[in-house]
């Protein structure tokens, strides 16, 4: 099956709904297993950057977060085209599912970065064009969920906030190029197509913790829209339809748990 009409065959909730609810749990169990895994190896068993010393170690916690952000208000714009284009109901769902978890990653990003910033450079804030760029995102988060949240109208709602994602993922791109378009205080990305600039232990530390991250926020991101669905479409057949089939399940399953 192409992408496209993978897209296509899940763009109705009718669908994508079952996919979801079956999906959140083996994120969350895989996410739960790469952090611990991740920590462990980067806290316990990596040794003190030669440069850095132990401060290096919030990489394992900004690099992660950092990406999460960035990539989640990526496709909070390409959702909002989507639903603007094609006029899918789950695309702006999936949207504005992304939005609380985009801002709490960009805010994790910010603070890591601050903690990493102050036995670095000697302060916890510099005006450096990525710092900048990654307030801006933040901002930009927050701005989505308030004007989401100020318009009683959902279709009105879902039109201004995706419009709002499109222009501010303007900033997607400077956020990841100020190391390489201006003289900053940040230091180049640790991953590229040119390689890593990291011993292998630190390495593989790095990946458990952003494989982690990512499957924490696919499985938040799941389940705030599973919430959403449920509230735009009470009043249809088909979500009482599902919501049996899930609770008359419920009591077979128990009974080959409990044996």
């Amino acid at each position: 099956m192409k992408l496209s009409k993978f897209i296509f065959w899940f763009a109705s909730p009718v669908r994508f709904l079952p996919l979801a609810q079956r999906s959140v749990r083996p994120l969350r169990y895989l996410a739960l297993i790469c952090a611990a895994l991740g920590l462990y190896v980067g806290f316990a068993l990596t040794p003190a950057d030669a440069v850095q010393g132990e401060a290096y170690r919030i990489i394992f916690l900004h690099v992660p977060a950092s990406w999460v952000a960035m990539v989640c208000f990526g496709l909070m714009a390409f959702w909002s085209a989507m639903g603007l284009i094609w006029r899918t109901r789950l695309a702006h769902l999936l949207a504005h599912a992304l939005a609380p978890t985009g801002a709490v990653f960009a805010a994790l990003s910010l603070i890591t970065g601050a903690l990493w910033g102050q036995p670095m450079w000697g302060t916890w804030w510099v005006w450096d064009a990525r710092l900048t760029s990654s307030l801006l995102l933040l901002l930009l988060y927050l701005g989505y969920l308030a004007l989401l949240g100020s318009v009683d109208d959902a279709s009105r709602a879902d039109r201004a906030c995706a419009v709002l994602a499109l222009l501010g993922a303007l900033n997607l791109p400077v956020m990841y190029f100020s190391v390489t378009w201006w003289n900053t205080l940040h230091q180049g990305a640790s991953l590229s197509s040119h390689g890593a600039s990291m011993a292998p232990l630190s390495l593989a530390a790095l990946l458990l913790c952003i494989l982690a991250a990512w499957s924490w926020a696919a499985a938040t991101v799941l389940q705030r829209v599973q919430l959403l669905i449920q509230e735009r479409e009470a009043h249809t057949h088909w979500l009482h339809e599902i919501q049996r089939g899930a609770q008359a399940s419920m009591p077979l399953a128990q009974e080959i748990a409990h044996g």
